[in-house]
């Protein structure tokens, strides 16, 4: 095989956004693509499952050029770092997180927001993987293979902007979801991103990321995200995200997706932009502001 020439990935599978960890072990024995995602302290961590790349969205996969954390790279961009990676537009891929379900959602969300969509996230990261008792590497994500022939083709409406989250909050049809905590949502926890106003976008609602998951990072079971998004949502179909800086949206666009909802777009910016000083109205408490425009 040619470093430029796909494998053949036919039998290579998957059934779903979610896949286990016995599942992905028998992925791994067909031949796919495994990423590994992880962020902040466990970005280059000393443990990995075996074989697998970095997906580092502290690094290439995020656009430094934007004052934003963890801005969506531009078409160029993106394809050169997949390239880089050995991706083919052919290849399976399956991402993980060391903390769970976490920052994998992210680079899942990423992947297909830029037309690729032969990728899931592993259920419980690498802690599952290793409670599973499925072999790790003692050494850091790494990749120096050869290069490959991935391309970029992005869906717009997957990855918006705070005037596309501006018009959501009006709209009757849609619903805005928080994914950050409780308290950073209703104002009475500082945000960890100095110069950041405290509070929540007017009519958004409060679905901390952690409530759509099990102990240890493992999504809750499809009739039970169904419940949660039902009573978040309220009967509307068309849902945007946000949390503190795009990552844990993306659990929340998972969940979403694995309860059956297909109308979704994650806001790249979210608080980290919308919280900054400036006319974009912001609001406190535990409570819808009712007064606002819907």
């Amino acid at each position: 095989m040619s470093a430029t020439t796909p494998p053949d990935t036919a039998a290579t599978e998957l059934t779903g956004p979610l896949v286990g960890a016995d599942r992905l072990a028998a992925l791994r024995e067909e031949g796919m693509i495994l990423f590994d995602a992880s962020v902040g302290a466990h970005r280059g961590a000393a443990v990995r499952i075996a074989g697998a790349r970095p997906f580092d969205l502290d690094g290439d996969l995020s656009d430094h050029t934007s004052t934003l954390p963890h801005a969506l790279p531009d078409t160029q961009q993106f394809t050169e770092a997949l390239r880089a990676l050995g991706v083919h537009d052919s290849d399976t891929v399956v991402v993980y997180d060391a903390q769970g379900i976490y920052s994998s959602a992210r680079a899942w969300w990423m992947l297909r927001a830029m037309g690729f969509d032969r990728v899931a996230v592993l259920d419980g990261g690498l802690p599952a993987w290793i409670a599973a008792g499925h072999p790790v590497e003692r050494s850091p994500a790494t990749y120096d293979g050869p290069r490959g022939t991935f391309t970029a083709r992005p869906r717009p409406g997957m990855i918006v902007d705070a005037d596309a989250v501006t018009a959501a909050l009006a709209d009757p049809a849609a619903a805005v979801l928080d994914a950050r905590t409780a308290k950073r949502y209703a104002g009475t926890e500082p945000e960890p991103r100095p110069g950041l106003r405290g509070g929540h976008m007017p009519c958004a609602v409060s679905l901390p990321f952690g409530e759509i998951q099990r102990e240890g990072g493992v999504m809750l079971p499809t009739h039970e995200l169904r419940t949660a998004f039902e009573a978040a949502a309220g009967g509307r179909q068309q849902l945007y995200f946000s949390c503190g800086s795009g990552v844990t949206a993306c659990v929340l666009a998972l969940g979403a997706t694995l309860a059956g909802y297909d109308d979704l777009a994650v806001y790249d910016g979210s608080w980290s932009e919308w919280g900054l000083p400036s006319d974009r109205p912001v609001v406190t408490g535990d409570a819808l502001d009712e007064s606002s425009p819907r």
